[in-house]
């Protein structure tokens, strides 16, 4: 095999396999080639994923060792990102009743969801995420991307069980949007105990459906690894959430005038982007 074709199929297995260590024996028998060569083939890759800062690949030394590649974006492709977002956002016709905002679209389009769900991954690339929770509906999709950059399960909470999913464990908070006290569910199967988990969801408002979901991992005897949100609004009272990561920050929502402004969220500040 060529060293060109050799590249392709190497780029290719590896980013199918986020966060997956593999042997370099691994590929010097899949290619028939020399540990030597398949050396300089991943310093090839890594120095091209730094150059394009749209990934890291990782070597770790020893018998043990291996590569794995690691879904990063760079600053500067992020920062890019986020304001075109922003500026998407800010489209009028996207006002809902009761200060939401419509992101079905986005949260639909394969392109947006493949860079969002980078965008997290990288966040929490070296967290130690072991599996992505959201609740039903609107981010069931995000959740998924976010975990298929991290290489880990995602988790569903439901407002209402399934008989397929067999016993449950439930617990009641406070919907910031309906000012009503609401339940939540999860398999009893979903988390097994000490997990860490990271909680994304669509859209933030005062955090009371996020701060349910954090009930829940802890009933799990689980742990809350961290909390990110595609947007998230302007809030009068104080939210049930402190500590967590926007992508989009929705500085005004007014229906009356059919003005929406937004920018990036604080993720640009809460993310260290010094890894190439």
């Amino acid at each position: 095999m060529k060293r060109s074709e050799r590249l392709v199929d190497m780029t290719k297995f590896l980013m199918e396999r986020p966060h997956t260590l593999i042997a370099l024996p691994f590929f010097a028998k899949r290619y028939g080639a020399a540990k030597s060569s398949i050396s300089e083939d991943l310093a090839i890759l890594k120095h091209t994923l730094a150059s394009n800062e749209d990934g890291i690949l990782e070597t770790v030394a020893g018998a043990a060792g291996g590569v794995r590649y690691i879904p990063f974006l760079g600053q500067k492709p992020a920062e890019k990102y986020l304001k075109d977002l922003a500026g998407r956002i800010q489209d009028s016709s996207r006002i809902l009743p009761g200060g939401f905002v419509y992101l079905s679209d986005i949260l639909g389009r394969p392109y947006d969801l493949e860079m969002i769900g980078k965008l997290i991954a990288t966040r929490y690339a070296y967290a130690n995420i072991e599996a992505v929770m959201t609740v039903e509906t609107k981010g069931i999709s995000l959740a998924n991307a976010v975990a298929s950059y991290l290489n880990v399960p995602a988790v569903t909470a439901r407002k209402r069980s399934k008989v397929t999913e067999g016993a449950t464990v439930s617990v009641n908070y406070m919907s910031s949007s309906t000012s009503r006290v609401a339940k939540m569910e999860l398999p009893t199967r979903a988390l097994g105990k000490d997990t860490n988990v990271l909680i994304v969801d669509d859209f933030m408002k005062g955090g009371g459906t996020l701060d349910g979901m954090r009930q829940l991992v802890k009933e799990f005897d689980c742990q809350v690894a961290g909390v990110c949100v595609l947007c998230e609004t302007e809030y009068e009272e104080e939210r049930k959430i402190k500590d967590y990561v926007s992508l989009v920050n929705i500085d005004q929502i007014d229906s009356e005038k059919e003005i929406i402004l937004a920018q990036p969220g604080n993720f640009l500040t809460r993310t260290n982007f010094d890894r190439f």
